[in-house]
């Protein structure tokens, strides 16, 4: 037996569709809009209201496809002009989201918050900024929500003082231009000292004082009233400030190649390097004028050739695999993908001796023959 008929309904049914609801006098009133369309249409980006809504119709139901009766639309707008109604509801309206676009909201407001705090934000000990994902994963630590009616930066704000509670983080500094008369100097350098601000230079051009300096942005109302008592001018010159320049490997390439030691071992080792650290402290005591003489003719030399072969001949890294010295820093990091070091590893686990660069291109050499002669069967 077939199921029972359904009778059509004199309704129309909008689906796939964005609400955006008005509450006014008591009743609500609805109107069906296209996805994504109404946000733009309140930004200013879309200006074509055909594209925005579905129909410019008002509805009390738009799921249900119920219209909105003419006394209740003169009742709440004082009026029955249904375009016009529209567009109150549009701009005055509730936007009802669906689950995935909440959520695809919150996660971009959310990157957007963790964009601003990696902006504003630094390492205390490298004055470089975190990555956007590590700043993410304490915004998660600290069980952060956001809130979508209040604005991302204001959030970013409350962010990063939380963070501060839980994590080495501090706040960028601003850089300004501060120009004061000569003779508010004295005061001008007092409140700096106060706001612990440090200063980068300092110039006088006649009866006037110009400062470059380094300052917390939450004096940053403090500076600008400052600057309207002294009669001075200001310049803000960056909005967050963070260290520049590449970090030093120098200091890792050393470590980069040791095996790890058993509690015993890495004790005694300790020792070792304490006393040897002693003995180099009494040698650089004895010989720091001549090293510094000498840094400095290289720097000098260097500034002025234009070319990297002083700084290339300077330092001299070991490897303690191969036993052999290698040049700089890129030739110590290129040295490690070499078959060289790749073949005195493998001879290193076996407990063996290591071989000269021209010893391991024939110990290969011979591998290789070894390895073509049992492809053959006698």
């Amino acid at each position: 037996m077939s199921r029972s008929l359904v009778q059509p309904v004199g309704q129309k049914r909008l689906t796939n569709v964005a609400v955006v609801r008005l509450k006014k006098c008591g009743t609500r009133f609805e109107i069906a809009c296209y996805k994504n369309k109404v946000l733009s249409w309140r930004s200013g980006v879309e200006k074509d209201l055909d594209e925005v809504l579905q129909s410019h119709t008002v509805y009390t139901n738009v799921s249900k496809g119920i219209l909105a009766k003419t006394k209740d639309l003169k009742a709440a707008f004082d009026s029955d002009d249904q375009a016009k109604i529209c567009l109150e509801i549009l701009d005055k309206g509730e936007l009802q989201v669906a689950g995935k676009e909440r959520e695809s909201q919150l996660s971009s407001q959310f990157r957007d918050i963790a964009t601003i705090v990696m902006q504003k934000t630094y390492n205390p000990e490298t004055r470089r900024p975190y990555t956007i994902s590590l700043i993410e994963s304490l915004m998660h630590e600290i069980h952060f929500a956001v809130d979508p009616h209040r604005g991302s930066k204001k959030q970013a704000l409350e962010v990063i003082h939380e963070l501060q509670k839980h994590f080495p983080i501090k706040r960028s500094p601003m850089r300004l231009r501060l120009i004061v008369p000569e003779e508010e100097f004295s005061s001008l350098s007092e409140k700096l000292t106060a706001w612990n601000a440090t200063i980068v230079s300092k110039d006088q051009t006649g009866s006037q004082i110009s400062i470059i300096c380094e300052l917390d942005p939450g004096f940053y109302r403090d500076c600008e009233g400052l600057m309207m008592k002294l009669h001075g001018r200001y310049e803000v010159l960056a909005l967050s400030v963070h260290a520049e320049g590449d970090t030093v490997i120098d200091q890792y390439d050393d470590h980069e190649d040791e095996p790890s030691r058993s509690l015993n071992e890495s004790s005694d080792f300790d020792l070792s390097k304490k006393k040897e650290s002693t003995d180099s402290d009494l040698l650089k005591k004895e010989l720091a004028d001549p090293v510094l003489k000498l840094s400095n003719e290289m720097q000098k030399q260097s500034i002025s050739t234009g070319k990297g072969t002083i700084a290339s001949e300077g330092k001299q890294n070991k490897c303690n695999t191969c036993n052999a010295f290698v040049g700089d820093s890129k030739q110590y990091r290129d040295h490690f993908k070499s078959e060289w070091h790749k073949h005195n590893l493998k001879r290193k686990t076996r407990q063996l001796p290591p071989l000269t660069e021209d010893e391991c291109a024939a110990d290969v050499e011979m591998d290789d023959h070894k390895a073509d002669l049992k492809d053959y069967s006698f």
